[in-house]
């Protein structure tokens, strides 16, 4: 039987430390969704060639700072299988060095996507002649609130299922609003970073999965949206 040549086997290793990376590390698996996000949002605005040069650096970046992270933390722990202050050091630098290439990351897409997002916004922007009232803010989010329950309670009985995430739904709910009524884009870009911040630190405290947040996000986004929307109509 024919061996495979080396750089094949070169290719195969390499392939099957992708896919142990992203089969058991929690952060690859939100890498790889944002950049995909990412690159969809990428072929929707038709960003220019060298727009699209620093999302796919910072893309690449993101992978191997993580796929490097992943490799320390494994030697480490097979080197020194007991807590040391050493290897505590290992481990908080190569996490640092992913902190470092998510920063940069955050800051190009806010960069690249400004302007778009801006020229978007400002064609759905309805004129408010008849302003959202605060009134009808608490009871969009009631109703969010009430919907998210609603799914909870049907599709995720007993532990398992589909159970979106009740802040994530409220904080986006709220930043989609800001968006619509803002006329500052800026402003509704700041709001939808901080739902972002929210849902990475509940991420980070893994009270709930990555699917979770993301259909909370989802949910509290387009009923928002939607609602401005009909509201206006």
């Amino acid at each position: 039987m024919r061996q495979p040549d080396r750089w094949q086997r070169s290719f195969r290793y390499a392939y099957e430390g992708i896919k142990y990376a992203l089969a058991t590390q929690r952060n690859m698996k939100f890498h790889f969704f944002a950049a995909v996000v990412v690159l969809v949002l990428a072929l929707f605005f038709r960003l220019p060639k060298v727009d699209v040069l620093f999302l796919l650096l910072s893309v690449t970046l993101m992978i191997v700072t993580e796929l490097i992270n992943t490799a320390i933390e494994k030697s480490v722990d097979l080197a020194m299988p007991d807590i040391h202050p050493l290897a505590k050091i290992a481990k908080d630098t190569a996490a640092a060095s992913v902190l470092v290439s998510a920063a940069f990351a955050a800051i190009t897409g806010m960069i690249v996507f400004f302007e778009p997002m801006e020229q978007l916004l400002l064609e759905w922007r309805i004129a408010e002649n008849t302003p959202f009232s605060a009134g009808m803010v608490w009871i969009l989010l009631c109703l969010i609130l009430l919907l998210v329950i609603i799914v909870e309670t049907r599709f995720g009985q007993k532990g398992g299922g589909f159970r979106p995430s009740i802040l994530t739904a409220l904080s986006f709910a709220v930043a989609t609003l800001i968006t619509c009524t803002s006329p500052v884009t800026l402003v509704g870009l700041l709001a939808y970073l901080l739902a972002a911040l929210i849902m990475a630190v509940l991420y980070d405290k893994r009270t709930r999965s990555l699917a979770s947040l993301l259909v909370g996000a989802l949910m509290g986004s387009f009923v928002s949206f939607l609602a401005y929307y009909l509201y206006h109509m």
